[in-house]
């Protein structure tokens, strides 16, 4: 009565490696992402950093030897002599 054609032919073997394979493969990539995903929002700061200083601008252009110790000296004075919160006064202001 049932001893026959309840085993599963050449295809069904084939479906269901195909499918075992899919499926570790989806598992692993999907442990993958997400562990990725952890990764960065672990090491993504809170918030950006801040822009350097003008003091900082102008010792790196120095560093750089885009300026020479003459106008390093003549623009540190000024920076100093306006102190923060005195910056150059933008188009059609006095």
């Amino acid at each position: 009565m049932f001893w026959y054609d309840h085993g599963m032919g050449g295809w069904g073997w084939i479906a269901m490696s195909l499918s075992m394979v899919l499926l570790v493969a989806l598992a692993i990539a999907g442990v993958a992402l997400l562990l990725r995903s952890a990764d960065r929002l672990s090491s993504s700061p809170a918030r950006p950093p801040a822009a350097p200083s003008a003091k900082q601008v102008l010792a790196d252009r120095f560093a750089r030897g885009e300026i020479d110790e003459e106008e390093y000296e003549q623009r540190l004075t000024v920076l100093r002599a306006h102190g923060p919160g005195h910056g150059r006064t933008g188009p059609g202001e006095t």
